[in-house]
């Protein structure tokens, strides 16, 4: 199989966007084009999960490609729930390294807040199981909420850990014009502080207000090459060189051990020995920050740390943007944003950034291996991404 290299790369501001889907996702495709100095394509992937119920928008592959006057190149939509920006970034990987296309464009888009916070709650609750799940009221924040307090029971997490990912992240976030959150936050003053209740309430006991990622409407382009081209275009060479995937249980009751999330662990995995590379070798993250434990837990399936110890690890700053690991550089989803079918695409900007020394006020000192983790549903289907700066 042939090497597949990120060349050109861009994204929206992940916030509120007045401007139907398609042109949001073709904002950023014209961007990155111009960053890759290219002016045709292949073949283009649009992960995206909620146009046909949230925008009225059905077929939005076809519709983008019309916008950006790239046809006849081919043109399909992905979608993985929470996960299919990597997805689509996985697709693509996957026609360039077969031969199949040589230039390939990835685009992640959503455009949540065209409906309310609770019809928006109430749509990403369709990832659950239909009959065991959803009928029942459940929601994605009520199954992190009891999978937080079973992690603090078990590992002696606590609301204060939480709360320094949310400072963390709102803090990374300030320093990225592209990040929702604009919003520096201190932990005395979302849990310690007389108004702590009042400005940061209960959403699923035990997880607050800033525990939780904002509803984000945006979009992020990656395009990815083959080695042949890319060389061409005298860029730096950014390789996407491990890809990952695997799934857990749909219904998480069913899980033999419930704060496990085996659909992590066994993608990291993958990602990792496709790339040749070991977690202790990454020297910058974007992990999926939905709620904050998820950024802990994850920070341990992927190999990063011992499990159960991520949140000491985070005490001791390791995952701070001067930290030995920084994770969620970009302000995560917490601070960045989630607008769901865009957040892979736009982990993988991040890291792609990083590893060019584009990041600006938020850049990690000699960045040269970077991971994404993209978590679907409640971690029953999960995308790991690993990248590496070749030259």
């Amino acid at each position: 199989m042939r090497e597949v290299y990120a060349i050109g790369s861009a994204m929206t501001s992940f916030s509120r966007l007045e401007y139907p889907l398609s042109e949001i996702a073709a904002y950023p495709a014209m961007f990155a084009m111009q960053d890759a100095g290219i002016s045709k394509i292949d073949h283009l992937y649009v992960a995206n999960m909620g146009g046909g119920r949230v925008n009225g928008q059905t077929g939005l592959a076809s519709a983008v490609v019309d916008s950006l006057s790239l046809t006849p190149a081919g043109a399909e939509t992905i979608e993985n729930g929470p996960a299919s920006g990597a997805s689509a970034l996985k697709q693509g990987w996957m026609a360039v390294a077969s031969g199949l296309h040589d230039v390939v464009m990835v685009i992640g888009a959503e455009r949540m807040r065209e409906v309310n916070n609770l019809e928006a709650t109430d749509f990403v609750a369709t990832l659950t199981h239909p009959l065991a799940e959803y009928i029942y009221g459940v929601t994605l924040p009520s199954l992190a909420g009891m999978f937080t307090r079973l992690y603090m029971e078990k590992y002696g997490v606590t609301a204060r850990h939480l709360a320094m990912v949310a400072v963390k992240n709102h803090g990374n976030a300030c320093l990225n014009p592209f990040a929702h959150l604009h919003q520096p936050i201190t932990v005395e003053g979302i849990i310690d502080s007389p108004e702590a209740m009042t400005n940061n309430p209960f959403v699923a006991d035990p997880l607050r207000f800033f525990d939780c990622c904002p509803v984000s409407d945006g979009g992020a382009c990656v395009i990815l090459a083959s080695a042949e081209t890319a060389k061409k275009l005298g860029k730096p060479m950014i390789r996407l060189a491990g890809v990952g995937q695997a799934t857990d249980t749909h219904c998480v009751h069913e899980r033999a051990e419930p704060t496990d999330l085996l659909a992590v662990r066994g993608a990291a995995r993958q990602a990792f020995k496709m790339a040749g590379v070991k977690p202790s070798d990454v020297d910058v993250a974007e992990l999926h920050d939905a709620f904050t434990i998820l950024e802990i837990v994850e920070s341990e399936e992927v190999g990063f740390f011992k499990k159960g110890e991520g949140h000491l690890a985070l005490e001791r700053g390791d995952t701070a943007l001067t930290g030995k690991l920084p994770i969620n550089t970009s302000g995560g989803l917490k601070g960045k944003g989630h607008p769901v079918g865009a957040t892979g695409v736009g982990q993988a900007h991040e890291i792609i950034l990083q590893l060019r020394g584009d990041a600006g006020k938020r850049q990690v000192k000699n960045a040269k291996i970077g991971f994404t983790c993209n978590f679907g549903g409640f971690g029953n289907n999960v995308v790991c991404l690993t990248f590496i700066r070749e030259k």
